[in-house]
C-alpha cells in the first residue's frame, strides 16, 4: 500500500521586525511632547477668564467686557479635544472667537444699557429726593407758619392740678336776709351748701328756694359770741340757757326752715368753747340724723373734744373766703383751700350771702379752670371731710 503523504500547507512566517527599545522610547516621548505642546498652545492662546454670567452678576462694576471664553465652555472643549487635529482645533477656535465676540458685543451693549438705566434712575432719584427735600422744607415752613394758629390751653389763674381726688365744698352763711343776694348764689354752676338764719323775714322763703334749686340746706344756728355786746339774732343759744332750753330752741328753728341736712354755728365763740353746751347741741343733731359743722369762730372750740368723748362725728370749716370783700383776698384764700384739698382730699370754705356784690362773679370766673384742673365740687354731707 502506498502511503499518501499529507500535504501540509504551512504558512510562511514573515520575518519579525525588530525595533530597538530606544526608538520606541523616543517615539513615545515625541508623541507625549506633541500632545503636551498642543495642550499648552491651546491653554496659552485662550486663557481662562470669568464667565459672562459671573461678570453681569456684579452690577456695580462698569469695566468693558473683553474677549473671553466662558469657564464652562473651556472645560468642555478641553475634555473633548485631545483626539482632534491641529486644523480642527484652529477652526473651532475661530468659531468660538466669532461667537464670543458676538456675545461680548451683546454683553457690552447690555452693560451699557444697564449703566444708562442706573444713571437715569440715579438722576430720577436725585430729582425725587431734591423734590422731597423741597416738599419737606415747605411743609416745615408751613408748620412753622401754622404753629401760631394752634390753640394752647392758657389759664388765667394757674391753679395747681388737683391731687388725691380733691373735693371743694362751698358753704354760704347768713341766708334769710336778702332774696336778691341769695339768687346770685343759686345761679352758681356747681353744687353748694347754704346756711339759713332762723326767725327772719325771708328765712322760710330762702329755705324753700334753696331746696327747689337742688342745693343743700342747713340751719345757721345763732350762738352767743365772747363779745357780749354782739347780738347773734333771734333764736340764739345763750350761755345762761339750760339744757332743756337749748333743746327747745333748736327744735323751734329746725321746724321753721326744715327739713335740713345739718347745722352750723352763727357767731358762737362763747358757746362752742363750752363743752356742756356743745354736748347738748351735738346730742340733738346726732339723734335727729343731721350733722354739725363747726364754723370755728373760736380757735379753742370744744367740738372735737365733745365729739371724741361722746362718739359723735362732725365737720369743720377750713377757710373763710370773704373776711375781706375783694377778689384778691378771695383768690388768696381759695388757693389756701386748694392746698388743703390736695393734701387731705377735701376742703370746706365758707363765704357769706352779703358778699353777693363780688363773690358769685369771682367763683363763676374761677370755676372753668378749677374743673379743668380736676377739682370736684360737692356739698358738705356728700364730701369726705367728715371727722370722727
Amino acid at each position: 500500500m502506498s502511503v499518501k503523504k499529507r500535504k501540509t500547507n504551512r504558512k510562511s512566517k514573515k520575518p519579525k521586525v525588530y525595533i530597538p527599545a530606544y526608538k520606541i522610547i523616543f517615539l513615545c516621548s515625541l508623541i507625549i511632547l506633541i500632545c503636551m505642546g498642543l495642550l499648552l498652545f491651546t491653554t496659552v492662546k485662550e486663557p481662562d477668564t470669568p464667565s459672562l454670567s459671573q461678570r453681569f452678576e456684579d452690577k456695580k462694576t462698569e469695566s468693558t467686557v473683553t474677549s473671553t471664553i466662558p469657564t464652562e465652555k473651556t472645560s468642555h472643549t478641553a475634555e473633548n479635544t485631545p483626539k482632534k487635529t491641529a486644523q480642527t482645533e484652529k477652526t473651532t477656535n475661530k468659531e468660538d472667537k466669532v461667537s464670543i465676540k458676538k456675545e461680548n458685543t451683546k454683553a457690552s451693549e447690555n452693560q451699557e444699557n444697564q449703566t444708562e438705566k442706573k444713571k437715569t434712575e440715579s438722576n430720577s432719584s436725585t430729582k425725587t429726593s431734591s423734590s422731597s427735600v423741597k416738599t419737606s422744607a415747605s411743609n416745615s415752613e408751613g408748620t412753622k407758619k401754622a404753629a401760631p394758629a394752634s390753640t394752647v390751653n392758657t389759664f388765667k389763674y394757674n391753679f395747681p392740678q388737683a391731687k388725691n381726688g380733691a373735693q371743694l365744698v362751698f358753704v354760704f352763711d347768713d341766708g334769710g336776709q336778702n332774696l336778691n343776694h341769695l339768687k346770685e348764689f343759686l345761679e352758681l354752676p356747681f353744687p353748694i351748701t347754704i346756711a339759713v338764719l332762723p326767725q327772719l323775714s325771708h328765712s322760710v322763703e330762702s329755705a324753700n328756694q334753696i331746696r327747689a334749686s337742688g342745693n343743700e340746706l342747713i340751719l345757721h344756728q345763732p350762738m352767743q359770741s365772747i363779745n357780749a355786746n354782739t347780738n347773734p339774732g333771734p333764736g340764739a343759744i345763750s350761755p345762761d340757757m339750760s339744757e332743756s332750753q337749748i333743746i327747745a330752741t333748736l327744735f323751734t328753728n329746725i321746724n321753721e326752715i326744715g327739713p335740713i341736712a345739718g347745722m352750723n354755728n352763727h357767731e358762737g365763740s362763747a358757746i362752742t368753747a363750752d363743752a356742756e353746751k356743745m354736748a347738748t347741741v351735738m346730742k340733738v343733731t346726732s339723734e335727729n340724723g343731721i350733722y354739725f359743722l363747726d364754723s370755728r369762730t373760736n380757735s379753742e372750740t370744744k367740738v372735737p373734744y365733745v365729739a371724741k368723748e361722746l362718739g359723735y362725728s362732725y365737720y369743720e370749716r377750713n377757710i373763710f373766703l370773704d373776711n375781706e370783700k375783694t377778689n384778691e383776698n378771695a383768690r388768696k384764700e381759695l388757693e389756701k383751700g386748694l392746698a388743703i384739698a390736695n393734701k387731705n382730699g377735701s376742703v370746706i370754705m365758707i363765704g357769706h350771702i352779703w358778699s353777693a356784690d363780688f363773690l358769685p362773679a369771682f367763683l363763676k370766673d374761677v370755676y372753668p379752670e378749677l374743673k379743668e384742673k380736676g377739682y370736684t365740687f360737692t356739698t358738705v354731707s356728700k364730701s369726705k371731710a367728715l371727722k370722727r
